[in-house]
């Protein structure tokens, strides 16, 4: 029989096994948490006008709004949106006419922009989901859209398509109404099932084709995700480590009167490393960072491709940042 302590043990393993996880859970999470505050939004604030006029636009709305909203939350809470736009203006001006280099610099800016639009749909295509599985937006709009009226109302009585729009709203159904209520539930379960596969079937094809086009093995491709895990931890405590050290002593400076010293990284290191990257097996570098530290020790140019095309040595870094200086300016 297993001691408390055993299972304290089992516990955490598996613990620490979740945390190995932890994107994959922070995407449950959200989808959890969507899911959940569209189950009390559909059915404690939502209520349907019953109008054969605002039916359908006001149905869509509590449908597509928040998911459209949720979206474009998702841009904003991901950092790497703004590690992507800052300065993009000037990264458009020194890659502007420079032939494969222009090309890289998009190739690069599509892949991130690909892989933040999958982090933001996350929530949206839930809320979508399971509204459609809950079959409350449906009923409203679909009672009030003149062409589903008339394919359910055929073969039905007279007053079918006078009814159809206060259908949400009556409490006392004849069999006839019931019928046409379960039909649109059904309709709507169906919608929501079809968009989950969908979805699914989606997310393999891409993570197939993603996987099929990667110039490196798949334990390599493992080991360049725990690299920049890892890298992104370290980076952000030694940023918080540093940024702490200079701030105390550029107050003990201030107080004694004397001049502060303290090695920084120059504003053309911290360029070079915010730059996107694309993981090749040309090169031995698993990101911007390791790449540029390598090549300043060696002393090359920070290039991108190959040896003949120069894209982020230090003149050019200075050029764009002169050039952000103009739009600044302007």
């Amino acid at each position: 029989m297993a001691t408390r302590s055993d299972l304290v043990k089992i516990i955490l393993e598996k613990f620490s096994t979740l945390l190995k996880h932890r994107s994959k859970l922070e995407y449950g999470l959200v989808s959890l948490l969507t899911a959940g505050g569209e189950s009390i939004f559909s059915t404690a604030i939502f209520q349907c006008p019953c109008n054969t006029t605002w039916n359908l636009p006001f149905g869509l709305i509590f449908l597509l709004m928040p998911a459209l909203a949720l979206f474009l939350l998702g841009f904003v809470l991901n950092t790497r949106t703004w590690r992507l736009v800052t300065g993009c203006w000037c990264c458009c001006c020194c890659c502007k006419g420079r032939g494969n280099q222009s090309f890289t610099c998009g190739y690069q800016c599509f892949v991130e922009i690909r892989s933040i639009c999958i982090s933001a749909l996350v929530a949206p295509l839930t809320w979508v989901a399971v509204g459609l599985l809950w079959g409350t937006f449906y009923e409203c709009f679909a009672s009030g859209s003149s062409f589903i009226v008339g394919i359910m109302c055929v073969g039905r009585k007279d007053n079918c398509a006078t009814l159809m729009p206060k259908l949400p709203c009556l409490q006392d159904r004849e069999p006839d109404l019931q019928d046409l209520l379960r039909e649109l539930r059904s309709q709507s379960q169906v919608a929501g099932w079809i968009l989950i596969a969908v979805v699914i079937l989606i997310l393999m094809i891409v993570k197939c084709f993603t996987y099929c086009l990667s110039p490196v093995s798949f334990m390599q491709l493992e080991f360049k995700k725990i690299y920049e895990k890892q890298e992104q931890k370290i980076l952000t405590k030694e940023s918080r480590d540093n940024a702490t050290e200079l701030a105390n002593k550029n107050v003990k400076c201030f107080f004694e009167g004397s001049c502060p010293d303290h090695n920084s990284p120059s504003a053309e290191d911290w360029q070079q490393i915010s730059s996107l990257y694309t993981f090749n097996s040309e090169e031995p570098y698993y990101s911007t960072l390791h790449k540029h530290v390598n090549i300043r020790e060696k002393g090359d140019s920070f290039s991108e491709g190959n040896a003949e095309v120069s894209t982020f040595n230090i003149v050019e870094v200075q050029q764009c940042m002169t050039l952000r200086q103009q739009c600044i300016n302007l």
